[in-house]
């Protein structure tokens, strides 16, 4: 992708122009987005996606201002005609190739933040109340009408009576109703009510954000993994003497512990690779289906549920890592970035690259180009 081109995704602004403007900074409303988009999933697909027990999604239904929230699988969902219901339904790039499609437009924003697309279909004045988002989103009309009212909120205190993240005090700042092609893009903790005008179907693209703490948990716990597959070694205290205070911890388990982390982490390759397996590992939910690999490789593109990332040392999939260098490790970042490869770059693949992608087409994680799911 050119990051210089303007894009009417953005409104004519380029990507750089956006993510130094707009990105983490202030909302955007385009009108006319994409063009003519209409939702290519219907709303029986929708229903059908609800049923099943591999798709996360969630029933959010509010009747004389009391809130109900369900999750799936839905094996029934209320009336079609019965107002102020709405269905969400999470991952859904990952089952709808219309909807894998949507999200590598905004593949100007790193991989690492991606996360999926959700689909909203909402009766008449369906919504989920006004609420922020801890993560940047956008927010494209599919089909219908939807009224975003939005702004930065600062008392950001939640009802304690409800089953939703549902702002006490909301104050919105701009009020605006959007029309199928129509997107609005929200920096975290943006405040935000959409509510449907007549029935209605909102797709979010959402984004990743994880928690510091949560990053760190993730991460030691790889690499203490790693420590344990070398070999871990016991604390040891053969000059330990008797004690008075057997309630005190000893100076020399605290110095073993303390340098026990400091092992984990003193290795910066380590680290790097124990972060780029935790940035592709698939959602639970997610599943491939091993295949045959055909003898010689044409055109391959990724699975849309594959996430594929690199650093400058390594090659990760799926929550696995490789190291890459040279020749191969320039087609193999190119096959992350663009998530294609044409025959010709395929034949300039050393032997153990070519193997390597049979492997990953083998464990469904590739295709040949035209066979992706």
């Amino acid at each position: 992708m050119n990051v210089d081109s303007p894009l009417p995704l953005l409104g004519g602004l380029t990507p750089a122009q956006f993510m130094q403007r707009h990105w983490q900074r202030k909302p955007l409303l385009v009108r006319g987005a994409i063009p003519g988009f209409r939702s290519p999933v219907p709303r029986a697909r929708l229903f059908e996606l609800a049923a099943s027990d591999e798709v996360e999604s969630r029933v959010v239904a509010q009747d004389d201002g009391r809130w109900q929230v369900r999750r799936g699988p839905h094996a029934r969902l209320p009336a079609v005609k019965r107002p102020d219901w709405t269905l969400l339904v999470q991952g859904a790039d990952l089952h709808e190739p219309a909807a894998h499609e949507v999200l590598q437009r905004f593949r100007f924003v790193p991989e690492a933040r991606l996360d999926d697309v959700m689909i909203s279909w909402a009766s008449d004045g369906g919504g989920v109340g006004p609420h922020f988002d801890s993560y940047d989103v956008f927010l494209l009309q599919a089909d219908g009408r939807r009224r975003w009212r939005y702004g930065r909120q600062r008392d950001l205190a939640l009802r304690d009576d409800l089953p939703l993240k549902i702002l006490a005090n909301f104050e919105p700042e701009h009020d605006e109703v959007l029309e199928p092609g129509d997107m609005l893009y929200l920096p975290p903790r943006y405040a935000h009510d959409g509510i449907a005008e007549g029935e209605c179907q909102t797709w979010s693209i959402g984004f990743r954000a994880p928690a510091r703490s949560e990053l760190a948990r993730e991460l030691l716990q790889r690499l203490a993994d790693d420590e344990e597959e070398q070999g871990a070694g016991l604390y040891r205290d053969a000059g330990q003497a008797a004690t008075a205070n057997p309630g005190a911890i000893p100076e020399g388990l605290q110095g073993f512990a303390r340098e026990a982390v400091a092992r984990a982490v003193r290795d910066p390759s380590s680290l790097d690779r124990a972060l780029g397996e935790y940035l592709t590992e698939p959602k639970a939910h997610v599943w491939f289906e091993a295949r045959r690999a055909p003898r010689k490789l044409r055109a391959v593109a990724l699975d849309a549920r594959t996430r594929m990332m690199y650093d400058a040392r390594h090659v990760f999939v799926n929550g696995e890592s490789w190291r890459a260098s040279g020749r191969d490790a320039a087609l193999m970042r190119k096959l992350a970035d663009r998530r294609t490869l044409e025959a010709g770059e395929l034949a300039r693949a050393s032997d153990g690259a070519l193997e390597l992608l049979r492997s990953w087409c083998e464990a469904g994680w590739l295709h040949e180009n035209g066979d992706a799911s």
